[in-house]
């Protein structure tokens, strides 16, 4: 059977045998219940609940079906090849630096409880055909093998004068033909013979600004940021000033970074945590997030709506040779959405997100309230001056019923409820510091009461006079701040990270 007859196929008609003969390793899982510690946050097909009852938050307007769903926009498959450049154009080999096909990846994204997923491979000289004509085929297969899934369009995109970036194209039927055209017309790779002028600031602000006129906007967020910075707010190739001016350009677009990059499983195989030599990441998570008061707080600082997630980054599982996971086996990005492709994307857009490593949570909660008001994560509250101004603020998390993938049951020992001052734009481009941000309060086991399956814990920010943000984080360590990573497992350190909710005081 060709593989382009194979799309045609009803789902129904897909043989087990004939899974398992296309896709190669891990499609024995494709008909299989998801793994036992998979943490799962999959809802039902309406998205009126995550399978085992937990609804999440909810609020008015167009937000009914929301739940907390599980996912990764940073995933490779055999279409992160390598090139041969004795022939003119180079020639792409396919599987010279990821191995498994893209239906693997998304049946494996199912079975550690992922119900959305981006591919994301690495661009090269021409490369924006072999994306059209090669790897967005067996996209549409993927799509159909594993509706469960959604399965994004885009690319881990060569930003001009910074490292990699997921580029997210929103799901319509031109999906294809819009990758094409950002990845032939932007990406610093893309040119035969090698261009230098691609791979300037000035071509990544031209690309965004681009990208801010179409009709379906794409969606851009940095990956591990200081894997190239050789140390503690010492920045490689990315920096606080190409954030901030990116952002200048098109902040519905340019929307944040990975706060826990990929490519965990290093120490598993004598390597480290995120292929980050040159200075660790903190807690698995990256020092410009990690880092209270740090570059993530600065951006927060200036009112910039600038969001962390996680990715697996996963290129070859660390038991057959490589240094990652599968997705969704050790971290999680979850999104508040339903199970729609453009409700997805508008979460990522608008900070209804948070984080988590090892499965440590399954829901995270954060909303603040006063004068008859309330917001959560990714909104704001506006609050007048001219009344008593008392903010209070709820943290709802759910630790994982069972067992995660490495067989544990991670327990959250500590929660940190971190505030930072908002004082506007700041004419410092290279600033990453935010000195007014603290972490205002520890939780421990006695701090927070059982409801139902949650654990809630509330506290009271009195009489607030300027615009503040508040996050929470929380571990299943006794660190009072992340500390550098060493050899120790990741399984055994492991921490959860809110987006930021607003106050106003007008």
């Amino acid at each position: 059977m060709k593989d382009e007859d194979f799309a045609d196929i009803p789902r129904s008609q897909v043989s087990r045998r004939r899974l398992v003969k296309y896709v190669g390793v891990g499609a024995i899982l494709a008909t299989a219940s998801p793994l036992a510690g998979s943490g799962s946050a999959i809802a039902d097909d309406n998205g009126d609940g995550d399978g085992d009852g937990h609804f999440g938050r909810q609020g008015g307007g167009d937000s009914g079906g929301r739940v907390w769903r599980a996912g990764d926009h940073h995933v490779h498959s055999e279409y992160s090849g390598g090139w041969d450049t004795s022939t003119n154009p180079p020639r792409f080999i396919k599987g010279g630096e990821a191995v498994y096909p893209i239906v693997t990846n998304a049946i494996m994204a199912k079975n550690f409880g992922l119900t959305w997923a981006m591919c994301t491979d690495h661009g090269g000289p021409t490369h924006s055909k072999v994306n059209l004509e090669q790897a967005y085929p067996d996209l549409l297969r993927s799509r159909k093998l594993v509706p469960e899934v959604l399965q994004f369009w885009g690319m881990e995109f060569d930003a001009p004068a910074l490292d990699h970036h997921t580029l997210m194209i929103p799901r319509h039927d031109d999906e294809a033909r819009l990758l094409f055209e950002l990845e032939s017309r932007f990406a610093s790779r893309e040119g035969w013979p090698a261009d230098p002028t691609r791979d300037t600031e000035a071509k990544m602000v031209e690309f965004l600004r681009y990208a801010r006129g179409l009709e379906q906007r794409p969606l851009v967020i940095a990956h591990h940021t200081s894997r190239s910075a050789p140390g503690l707010g010492v920045y490689g190739q990315d920096t606080p000033r190409e954030f901030r001016n990116g952002n200048n350009a098109a902040p519905e677009i340019y929307v944040g970074f990975e706060g826990a990059p990929g490519r965990q499983a290093g120490p598993l195989t004598g390597g480290v945590r995120g292929g980050y030599v040159s200075h660790p990441t903190h807690g698995g998570f990256d020092q410009m997030t990690a880092r209270v008061g740090g570059l993530w707080d600065s951006l927060l600082g200036e009112g910039r709506r600038w969001w962390i997630t996680a990715g697996s980054d996963s290129h070859v599982h660390w038991t057959r040779g490589g240094s990652d996971f599968w997705p969704g086996e050790y971290s999680k990005t979850y999104v508040h959405a339903r199970q729609d492709y453009a409700d997805i994307m508008d979460g990522l857009r608008n900070g209804r997100i948070f984080v988590t490593t090892g499965d440590l949570v399954t829901s995270l909660d954060l909303t603040a309230s006063g004068q008859g008001r309330a917001a959560a994560v990714g909104e704001t509250i506006t609050l007048n001056r001219r009344n008593r101004t008392d903010v209070e603020i709820e943290i709802t998390f759910r630790p994982l019923a069972g067992k995660n993938a490495n067989g544990d049951r991670p327990q959250v020992r500590r929660v940190d409820l971190i505030i930072g001052r908002i004082t506007g734009p700041n004419s410092n481009l290279d600033a990453d510091t935010n000195p007014t941000t603290t972490v205002v309060a520890r939780f421990g086991p006695r701090d927070w009461r059982r409801q139902g399956r949650d654990y809630v814990i509330r506290h009271t920010l009195g009489n607030v006079e300027s615009d503040i943000y508040a996050r929470v984080r929380g571990t299943s360590t006794d660190e009072a701040e992340p500390l550098a990573d060493g050899p120790e497992s990741p399984w055994s350190d492991l921490w959860f990270y809110s987006n930021p909710v607003f106050v106003h005081v007008r």
